[in-house]
């Protein structure tokens, strides 16, 4: 039987009795929110918006119609809210007007979309992300491991460079190539390698709530830009040089990438500095929440042995696990990368009032040039260089 345990179980489970605010759970669509959110509150009425029927009553905004929907129940999850044409004012309804009543809201683009919500809802609402698994969840839940670890940051505070002494029961590289190839999400791991989900997920399920929230004008568009995008992970964004390829204007494919990047398809890492006149201070460099998501993109599901972009799939995966990691176990990083006007650069760096830590990535042997000269802006940092044979 599949161990389903998440890093996050615990805080969700506990939530109700620390606060009687509304659970608010956002992520990508297919990152197990619905699955986690039944097994943890088996016991609450569930609603679909998604369900015709289900978002009319919703979106009657009708005190009466909701406590005939659910007022027998003592928890409620309602799936997918964001769809509603007033969210906000449908949860604060229920939050102020059934106290005895723990609510439980999901979403799958952040519901900063439609800035009214988190007005609503402001004071009512503490809010979670459920990711794409991590490699630790994804070893739980395929049975090569028991209990889930956040072994990147541990990585961190260790001064060996290689797990030379760490045995496992399981072939590391081999899993490493399946998440980098085919991603993270969790119905991956009943049906592995299954590349026609994932181009299923990119040409539709991850455009479902842009599509249903008419945020985009042109859908061929959106589909070229993250193709673009795709191709460029781990790169700094240049928006004059993508509205050009596109024929587009810069404020149209500044507004798509806010709209991805709320819809939890990318993200957007920005420059860590404290000298603007030596090191670059505004350059994103975008990333994909899902490897896998972003190979269906470019429809690209090679061994990363045969393919010019392992590198970057490899770089992509680390900083997912490390974004995941302070995520769930809330240690509050700031995560930039550095790069000097001269070229030096630094993957990652992860950074708090009193830490600092700047790493390279590098999927084989390749030399980490950028690390010295990180040392030499910044002595008080550590720096790692985390690689294929001791990321995990």
């Amino acid at each position: 039987m599949t161990n389903y345990v998440r890093h996050i179980d615990h805080r969700l489970r506990e939530h109700f009795n620390q606060y009687r605010e509304i659970l608010l759970l956002l992520g990508p669509r297919q990152s197990g929110k619905t699955t986690l959110l039944k097994r943890l509150f088996p016991n609450a009425a569930y609603l679909l918006v998604d369900n015709e029927p289900t978002r009319k009553a919703l979106e009657s905004y009708d005190l009466n119609t909701y406590k005939q929907l659910f007022s027998a129940n003592k928890q409620l999850i309602i799936d997918e809210i964001h769809l509603l044409s007033n969210p906000g004012r449908a949860a604060k309804i229920i939050y102020d007007q059934m106290p005895n009543l723990n609510l439980i809201i999901t979403g799958s683009s952040s519901l900063n979309i439609k800035n009214k919500t988190a007005e609503s809802l402001a004071g009512r609402f503490v809010e979670y992300q459920l990711m794409p698994l991590t490699f630790s969840e994804y070893l739980v839940q395929t049975g090569l491991e028991k209990d889930p670890n956040f072994q990147i940051f541990e990585l961190l505070t260790t001064k060996e460079t290689h797990n030379k002494n760490k045995a496992h029961l399981f072939d590391v590289w081999q899993a490493l190539q399946n998440v980098t190839i085919y991603g993270l999400y969790p119905h991956l791991v009943d049906q592995p390698q299954n590349a026609e989900y994932l181009i299923n997920l990119a040409n539709t399920l991850a455009f479902k709530d842009i599509d249903e929230l008419s945020l985009i004008e042109k859908r061929r568009d959106a589909i070229n830009l993250l193709k673009l995008l795709a191709f460029q992970t781990g790169n700094l964004i240049n928006y004059s040089e993508l509205a050009s390829k596109l024929g587009l204007n810069q404020e149209t494919v500044k507004r798509y990438l806010e709209i991805f990047e709320q819809s939890f398809i990318i993200y957007r890492l920005y420059p860590y500095f404290q000298n603007k006149r030596l090191e670059i201070s505004k350059s994103p460099k975008v990333y994909f929440y899902d490897t896998g998501l972003r190979n269906a993109i470019i429809n690209n599901f090679s061994s990363l042995d045969l393919r010019p972009d392992a590198g970057s799939l490899f770089e992509n995966f680390l900083v997912n696990e490390t974004l995941k990691a302070n995520l769930y176990s809330r240690s509050n990083y700031n995560l930039n990368y550095w790069r000097t006007k001269q070229g030096s650069e630094v993957d990652l760096v992860i950074s708090s009032p009193n830490k600092l830590f700047g790493i390279e990535t590098k999927l084989g042997t390749e030399r980490a040039s950028g690390l010295a000269a990180f040392i030499n802006h910044y002595p008080q940092a550590a720096a790692k260089v985390i690689s294929s044979k001791n990321f995990y």
